[in-house]
C-alpha cells in the first residue's frame, strides 16, 4: 500500500497512483471553519462534547485540523505554517472563547476582542484595542471582514515603501519554528507536506489592507487597489520588484530550514476570477503579475523539488494557461460553479500541464444545501472528470464553512476516500 507521500507525489507527477489523494487543511483556503470541525470531530466521537476547537486562522476563523482527524478521514496532507496571523499576533497564548455561534474555542491570546454595542465583534492589529480595529465580524457572522482604513491617496507623493511594511525579512525564530515543524510532521507522519508562503501574494486583496499593520499607508483599500492596476500601473510593478526582491531572499532561507520535506508549495492567493469571468483583463495578469510570479516559481524549480501552488476563485479559465506559463505547478480550488469552469474541458485542455487541486464537490450550493447522496453523487463525478490519469488531488472548492450539515461533509470524505481507487 502507498503511502501518502507517495501518492500525492505520482499525482504532482499526473500519474495514477492507487488512488485519488485527499486534502483537508493543508492550506489556508482548503480548511475548514472552526463549528464545522467541532461538530466533525464530535460525529467522529475523537473529542467529548463540549472539548474546544482551536482558531488557526483569525480572518477566516479556521479551525485546527489535528492528525487524529486527518487519520480518521483518511487524509493524505498535511499543513506546515509559521507563527504569525494576519492581525499581526502569533498563535501562542491559547485561551477559551466562545464563537458567536457558540462552538467552543481556542484562541491566540492576540484575539482581544469583545462584542460591540450593536453585536458585532471588531479585531484589533496586534490584538492592540488602543489602535484602529482592522476587522470586524458582524453580528451574526462566522468570520471578519477586513476594515479597509485607507488613507486620502495622495498621487504626487505615492512611496513603494508604503506598500512594503508587511514584506519583511523572515525571522530567526520564525525559521526555527518552520525546521522544528518540518522535522516533526516529516518524520511523525507519512503525509505530504504543504509549505504555506502566505508572505509571498503579491496583490492578494486579503492581505492589501494591511490588518497586521496598526497605521497602515500606501493603497490599501480593495477600491483603490483593483483602480491602481490600470491607472497606477508603474507604481503597481515598483511595488511587485520590492516586494519579490524581499520574497526571494526569505525563500532562500525557508529552504534552508525545512530543505525538500515539503512537497508543495502554496505561494499565492490573490483571486483573479469572479463568478462570471476573469476580476482583470488578462493583459494586466500578463503585464503585472506574471513576471514576478514566474521569477519566484523559477526560483524554487531551480532550488527546490517542491511544486507551486496557485489559489484563484472564480471563472479563471482564460488565465490558467498564463498561469502555467508563469510556472505554477498547482491550480485551486478550482471553482467548478463560475462561468466557463466545466471539469471535463478544464481537464481537457490544461490538464497535462497543471494539477487540479479542488473542485471535488461545490461549496455554494451542492455541499451546504444538497443532500448526502447529491453530494456523493457529485464527488464520484468529480473523481471521474478530474482524476483519470493523475494530476488531481481532491478537496472541496475553498473553505468548508460553518453551517454546513456535518452529515454533508461525512458524505464528501467517505465517498472520496472509498470511491478514488484507480482504475476510475
Amino acid at each position: 500500500m502507498m503511502t501518502s507521500r507517495e501518492r500525492v507525489g505520482l499525482a504532482l507527477q499526473h500519474k495514477e497512483a492507487d488512488r485519488v489523494p485527499l486534502d483537508l487543511g493543508a492550506t489556508t483556503v482548503t480548511g475548514m471553519h472552526i463549528s464545522a470541525v467541532y461538530k466533525l470531530r464530535q460525529a467522529l466521537a475523537l473529542d467529548p462534547p463540549g472539548t474546544p476547537v482551536k482558531v488557526t486562522e483569525p480572518l477566516q476563523m479556521l479551525g485546527e485540523i489535528k492528525l487524529d482527524l486527518v487519520d480518521a478521514l483518511g487524509i493524505d496532507t498535511v499543513r506546515l505554517a509559521g507563527t504569525g496571523t494576519c492581525f499581526g499576533f502569533e498563535l501562542e497564548g491559547w485561551k477559551e472563547w466562545r464563537t458567536l455561534d457558540g462552538t467552543p474555542a481556542l484562541v491566540p491570546e492576540g484575539f482581544n476582542t469583545i462584542p460591540e454595542p450593536n453585536g458585532d465583534l471588531l479585531m484589533y492589529p496586534q490584538g492592540d484595542r488602543a489602535a484602529q480595529p482592522s476587522g470586524r465580524m458582524p453580528k451574526g457572522g462566522l468570520y471578519f471582514d477586513p476594515i479597509f482604513r485607507q488613507p486620502p491617496v495622495d498621487d504626487d507623493n505615492l512611496i513603494v515603501e508604503d506598500n512594503l511594511e508587511e514584506f519583511s525579512p523572515i525571522s530567526d525564530s520564525e525559521l526555527a519554528h518552520l525546521f522544528r515543524e518540518s522535522v516533526r510532521l516529516y518524520s511523525e507522519t507519512p503525509k505530504a507536506l504543504v509549505l504555506n508562503l502566505g508572505m509571498l501574494g503579491l496583490g492578494d486583496i486579503a492581505k492589501v489592507p494591511g490588518q497586521m499593520i496598526k497605521h497602515p499607508k500606501g493603497i490599501r483599500s480593495a477600491e483603490e487597489w483593483y483602480i491602481s492596476l490600470s491607472t497606477r500601473r508603474a507604481y503597481v510593478y515598483k511595488i511587485f520588484e520590492r516586494q519579490t526582491e524581499i520574497n526571494l531572499a526569505n525563500l532562500e532561507r525557508i529552504h534552508q530550514a525545512v530543505g525538500e520535506r515539503p512537497a508543495v508549495a502554496y505561494v499565492t492567493g490573490a483571486d483573479f476570477g469572479t463568478q462570471s469571468g476573469p476580476l482583470l483583463a488578462p493583459k494586466i495578469y500578463r503585464e503585472l503579475f506574471l513576471p514576478f510570479h514566474k521569477q519566484i516559481n523559477d526560483w524554487i524549480h531551480k532550488h527546490t523539488a517542491w511544486k507551486t501552488f496557485i489559489h484563484s476563485c472564480g471563472s479563471v479559465f482564460d488565465l490558467v494557461g498564463d498561469f502555467i506559463a508563469a510556472g505554477f505547478d498547482i491550480l485551486n480550488p478550482v471553482q467548478t460553479s463560475a462561468a466557463r469552469m466545466e471539469p471535463g474541458e478544464l481537464k481537457r485542455k490544461f490538464g497535462e500541464h497543471i494539477t487540479f487541486w479542488g473542485g471535488g464537490v461545490d461549496t455554494q450550493s451542492t455541499l451546504p444545501f444538497g443532500s448526502a447522496s447529491d453530494v456523493r453523487r457529485q464527488v464520484r463525478e468529480r473523481l471521474k472528470q478530474f482524476g483519470i490519469g493523475g494530476g488531481f488531488v481532491f478537496n472541496a472548492v475553498h473553505n468548508i464553512q460553518g453551517q454546513v450539515p456535518v452529515a454533508n461533509v461525512l458524505a464528501m470524505y467517505d465517498t472520496a476516500l472509498n470511491c478514488s481507487r484507480y482504475p476510475l
